[in-house]
């Protein structure tokens, strides 16, 4: 559906329909209680709306974007390794595309898939330069897009496949590496924020009760004239 030649025009639509539906929207929840706002409220609401209808859509295809470049990146390493063991098998490049992405089709399709657009485009009589750079584009992810040019090159120079990949699958393995200490080293910060907004308030609470107790029955005395 997202490659379908009529994706465009269906996101067109959903965003039209969502800009002029969504104020209509508001105007009968306004209808339905009752309620008389005054035109000022009412022109805010209506273009609070319109203006959710416009961006939302946008920020859904953007979430998904993000989250299928996560899900290939995460897969690449492991791709290039199963990769790197078919090429040292004595399988050919398109063979071990083959045999890799039909190996990932569960553990990693949206890789698996990139893969297999790949083999396709090679056996119905692509060069394998445009297919790796359209493999690239179609991915639109960085290390996809560096791991095409090393295999290019390395075929324009004579250089051995499998050193390439080997070289590369480490570079990917210690990328992944660095990827999870990272979020590692940022949880304590995120952590912090719960832990301030929720605990402190409480922390402080029990700290001054005492005082607040010994206040109350100091001053409530001497108000009441005892």
């Amino acid at each position: 559906m997202a490659r379908a030649p009529h994706a465009p025009r269906i996101y067109t639509l959903v965003r039209l329909v969502m800009v002029l539906g969504l104020p209509v929207l508001v105007l009968g929840i306004y209808w339905l209680l009752g309620s008389t706002p005054s035109i000022t409220k009412l022109y805010f609401s209506v273009m609070i709306a319109a203006a959710m209808g416009l961006y939302l859509p946008n920020l859904f295809i953007r979430a998904k974007a993000s989250r299928r470049h996560q899900e290939i990146v995460n897969g690449f390493p492991d791709a290039l390794d199963l990769m790197l063991v078919c090429v040292e098998a004595g399988l050919g490049l398109e063979a071990a595309f083959a045999r890799v992405g039909m190996e990932m089709t569960t553990s990693h399709p949206r890789l698996a898939e990139q893969l297999g657009a790949v083999v396709l485009e090679l056996r119905a009589g692509r060069s394998r330069e445009d297919a790796l750079r359209r493999m690239a584009d179609r991915a639109g992810v960085d290390e996809i897009r560096a791991f095409a040019t090393l295999l290019i090159q390395s075929t324009k120079l004579g250089s051995s496949v499998a050193q390439t990949l080997r070289i590369y699958a480490s570079e990917m393995r210690e990328r992944r590496r660095m990827r999870a200490e990272e979020k590692a080293h940022r949880l304590p910060v995120l952590l912090s924020i719960p832990l301030v907004g929720c605990m402190l308030p409480v922390m402080i609470g029990v700290l001054m009760l005492p005082a607040a107790i010994r206040v109350i029955r100091s001053v409530l005395p001497a108000l009441s004239g005892g």
